[in-house]
């Protein structure tokens, strides 16, 4: 709770994973995947109760080994690819809101950013409540500028790659952009309700993390990225 106000935790894990089988579960410097989120958000000061929305019984159960909370199986129509992250959070809201348990604000963790910290957590809570805003969102600055990417044509040409300016440019010299690294997304219930997202809308502030904490585990080598840099962090703490 955080100016009297109730904050609802939500880790969305479903089965289904292409590019990594099992990547939920998958075991990352010895802990499940999802396990990384769950202990983050149960040391969170602010968050009253966190849980797991899963469309699978072996998530389920290895979720609440790991000490999450796991009130409901999530119907198999939210865990398609084509299922929208704020279906799911409507799901999660309105399952518990019938049974009497309220919030004002929900934060979703995706299980695929196991950088993400309880500090993290509780920083963009308390910048929400600062700003008195609508909702947080992380991201991260992008550590090579856009303007040396391009698309190649099928003869891989690259006489028209980027233009010959940004050739001659010094990185230096060009703006600093960050993108969304899929940590925090955070809003009140109420905005979400009325704009039907979760993302974008009036009074949305942006929550700053460093890159070595905005790991988003999408394929193998991201979870190779993430060991190394759990393992760096445990042994430098």
């Amino acid at each position: 709770m955080i100016g009297g106000k109730r904050c609802l935790g939500v880790i969305p894990a479903r089965e289904g994973s292409k590019r990594i089988p099992g990547k939920n579960i998958k075991e990352l410097c010895g802990k499940p995947l999802i396990q990384w989120s769950i202990d983050s958000g149960n040391k969170s000061k602010y968050i009253d109760r966190l849980i797991v929305s899963t469309d699978s019984h072996k998530i389920a159960k290895i979720s609440k080994f790991c000490g999450a909370d796991v009130p409901f199986i999530r119907p198999a129509n939210l865990a398609k690819d084509s299922s929208g992250s704020f279906e799911v959070l409507e799901h999660a809201y309105k399952f518990l809101h019938d049974q009497g348990d309220y919030y004002d604000y929900i934060i979703m963790l995706q299980p695929t950013s196991p950088l993400r910290t309880d500090r993290h957590i509780d920083e963009a809570i308390e910048l929400l409540d600062e700003k008195h805003a609508d909702g947080v969102i992380s991201l991260s600055e992008i550590t090579h500028p856009i303007e040396w990417c391009g698309v190649l044509p099928e003869t891989m040409e690259m006489d028209k790659f980027i233009d010959n300016i940004i050739i001659n440019s010094r990185s230096q010299q060009f703006e600093k952009r960050f993108c969304l690294n899929g940590a925090i997304y955070l809003t009140s219930i109420q905005r979400m309700q009325s704009e039907r997202s979760h993302i974008y809308g009036n009074k949305m502030y942006a929550y700053i993390m460093e890159p070595y904490d905005s790991v988003d585990i999408d394929n193998p080598i991201d979870m190779e990225i993430a060991e190394f840099l759990l393992l760096k962090r445990q042994f430098l703490l």
